[in-house]
Formats: structure tokens, C-alpha cells, sequence
């Protein structure tokens, strides 16, 4: 457990890009096997009561921000951010292998573990735990989670696959290995329709919807149930859990070795 006399203000981002604090961490005693940290949630949202702004330079880009969250140098790591106009803010963690492509944003206090690949369009949101060897595909949105401190981040456990267009926010934890097929939405209160065993996988405020280990969810629909529903035939987004990650799921998300 990491006390609030372990933060150093003076060294909070450099900690937080090395990865001696994180927002979350894993914790098999824990619900969901996840710890939250919320001296470095609070600590990092203290920052942002600076409003003194300041300007930098980074390459041929101009930026103005507050200056108590500046850009992460990244010009030196053992990780590809490729050109094109991806910004990391101080403060995340990007593990050794990493690839991030343009143009992409990742936000303090977020961690992205070793050979993950970020892809085009990607915003990884404030204090997100990316694990290793993950895909996000293009144009994936995942949320950023600060506040309230004690709020679970939102997780994507390693070797997990979340397909083009896909959103994540509100504390959703994706299992390890688990498959979000393109363009599934989902939050920390969705219910996601488990068809390979009957029944209802959903979450609350409190204890946000856990996608289960190698699971393969894919976009669907349920019909609404009001006599107007049933007249115009209206029905409701949902996510369908259509079967577990076996071989041919492996062949279709695998990543090229050379693009890593």
C-alpha cells in the first residue's frame, strides 16, 4: 500500500514515469485483483490547481499548458513514438517496446506496459493501466478516471485486443486476453450479454463491469420493451460475449512481429 508520505511532490512525474507509483496495481486480494492508489490519484489532481500556464517546443509543434503537466520528453526510451503529432503528457509510463503511432494521446498518470502498441487516433486518458502486449486498435478512446481519487482507473489487462473505433471509460476492466471486437462501447454500469453461459455480466458506480479473461465481445442489440419501442421497432445498444479466445481468434488479432 503505498502511503501519502511516499509522494514526493518534487518527484511525482519522474516516479510516476518510472513506474515506482501508479494509479492502480495489480492485487489478487483485491476486488477484480486490482488495487487503487488514491494518495497518487489525489496527488496527481493536485497538480491541476496550478493554473500557470507556460509554452513549449517540441519539434515542430507549439504547445500551451498548464505548466505543472508538461510533455514528456520521449526522445530518448526504448519505445517508438512514430512522427506525426502524438503527445505524451509527464507523467505516464510507457514500458520498454512500446510503439505509439500518430497521431495519439496519452495523459498523465496513465501506464502502458512492455510491446504495446498504441495505433492512430488513440487517446489513452488520465491514470489508464494499458498492460503488456496489448493491441489498441484506431480510434480506441479509453477514459481517464481522476476523480474521485478512490474511483477505479480503466484497465486493460495484458495480451487483450480492443478492436478499431472501440470506447472503454468509467473504471471498465478488460480481462486478460480478452477480445473487444470494433466499435463496442462500454462503461463502468454496462451489461454485457454472456452468450456462452446464459447470464448477465454488469457493473455499478461503485464495482465497474469487469470484461472476463479471454472473452470475445462483439457489438449487439436488445429490443426495447415499451409498447412505443415494440411499435417502431427500437432496440438497444449492448455487448454480446459470443465465445472465449481460441486459435482462430489468435490468428485474427496477431500483430505482425515487424510492426512491433
Amino acid at each position: 500500500m503505498i502511503a501519502s508520505t511516499d509522494i514526493d511532490e518534487a518527484t511525482l512525474l519522474a516516479d510516476l514515469e518510472s513506474g515506482r507509483l501508479r494509479a492502480a496495481e495489480p492485487d489478487a486480494s483485491a476486488a477484480g485483483g486490482w488495487r487503487v492508489c488514491p494518495e497518487v490519484k489525489a496527488a496527481i489532481l493536485a497538480r491541476f490547481a496550478d493554473r500557470t500556464t507556460k509554452d513549449w517546443s517540441v519539434g515542430p509543434f507549439w504547445f500551451r499548458d498548464r505548466a505543472s503537466v508538461p510533455p514528456r520528453d520521449v526522445s530518448d526510451g526504448p519505445w517508438r513514438i512514430v512522427p506525426g503529432g502524438t503527445s505524451i503528457r509527464a507523467g505516464a509510463h510507457l514500458g520498454a517496446g512500446v510503439v505509439v503511432m500518430p497521431p495519439s494521446y496519452v495523459n498523465i498518470g496513465a501506464w502502458i506496459g512492455e510491446r504495446t502498441m498504441v495505433d492512430s487516433h488513440v487517446l489513452v486518458g488520465s491514470c489508464a493501466q494499458i498492460g503488456a502486449d496489448v493491441h489498441l486498435s484506431a480510434g480506441v478512446l479509453i477514459g481517464g478516471v481522476l476523480e474521485p481519487p478512490g474511483a477505479r482507473p480503466v484497465i486493460v489487462e495484458d495480451g487483450a485486443f480492443v478492436g478499431a473505433g472501440s470506447v472503454l471509460l468509467e473504471g471498465v476492466l478488460v480481462g486478460r486476453g480478452a477480445v473487444i471486437g470494433a466499435g463496442v462501447t462500454l462503461t463502468g454500469t454496462s451489461r454485457i450479454y454472456d452468450l456462452t453461459r446464459d447470464e448477465i455480466v454488469s457493473g455499478t458506480v461503485d464495482a465497474p463491469v469487469s470484461v472476463p479473461a479471454g472473452a470475445v465481445v462483439i457489438p449487439g442489440s436488445r429490443a426495447a420493451t415499451s409498447a412505443f419501442a415494440a411499435e417502431h421497432g427500437l432496440s438497444i445498444a449492448t455487448a454480446l460475449i459470443v465465445k472465449h479466445r481460441d486459435e482462430g481468434t489468435d490468428a485474427r488479432v496477431a500483430l505482425v512481429s515487424a510492426l512491433r
